[in-house]
């Protein structure tokens, strides 16, 4: 069985996939760090100094707790509810910036397969023959 385990841990296609999930964890990272710190900072300045990381739609606003003098909770605390839209559009251009990479990279893999032409189909049986009555009739 610990034969097995180790085939099966050392084929090609196993390793390649945990290389590959591991890079592609470190990417995302650098993704959200070069769109965090680079591209969003100048969204905000095209924007007018918007700062995407705290847009929000308020949907019920938070209430702090309420105490009487003696110290008892006459209104507890309600946590706000919101729809953070900029995070969303923050994780919008991440994934676009991911894409694109994607694309890229597979555009650059498929340029680098050159496909061999397709070989021309063989003539059917009912075309050879006919090819070989046209060549007796010419001689």
């Amino acid at each position: 069985m610990i034969q097995e385990f180790k085939a099966f841990a050392m084929r090609g296609n196993l390793v390649d996939t945990a290389v590959a999930f591991i890079m592609g964890a470190s990417f995302g990272k650098i993704v959200s760090s070069f769109v965090d710190g680079m591209v969003m900072p100048l969204v905000g300045l095209l924007t007018g100094g918007v700062d995407f990381a705290d847009k929000k739609w308020v949907i019920q606003a938070a209430v702090a707790e309420a105490k009487d003098p003696s110290g008892a909770v006459q209104t507890p605390a309600v946590a706000e509810i919101a729809v953070q839209y900029g995070v969303f559009i923050t994780n919008l251009i991440d994934f676009l910036v991911v894409a694109f990479v994607v694309f890229l990279v597979i555009k650059a893999i498929n340029k680098t397969k050159k496909e061999a032409p397709a070989a021309p189909a063989a003539p059917s049986s009912t075309d050879a023959l006919l090819m070989e009555i046209r060549d007796s009739l010419r001689k």
